[in-house]
């Protein structure tokens, strides 16, 4: 998949571990991409838009 015109963005959370952290890029239509802020250039882990929102929604679930 061509991430080239990827948005990446840190969460606001992610600061106070020197910026060492995952990045998000939700700017692609169908996907959300994921990578390891340290390593721009390597791989990427793709996830469906619907299934990225599922995960999320359980993980609020789980911290309240």
């Amino acid at each position: 998949m061509d991430l080239t015109e990827a948005k990446w963005r840190k969460s606001t959370h992610s600061g106070g571990n020197e910026g060492n952290c995952v990045e998000i890029a939700t700017n692609i239509p169908g996907i959300v991409a994921m990578r390891d802020s340290k390593n721009a250039t390597g791989p990427a882990l793709i996830f469906p838009a619907d299934d990225w929102r599922i995960f999320l929604s359980r993980l609020r679930d789980t911290s309240s």
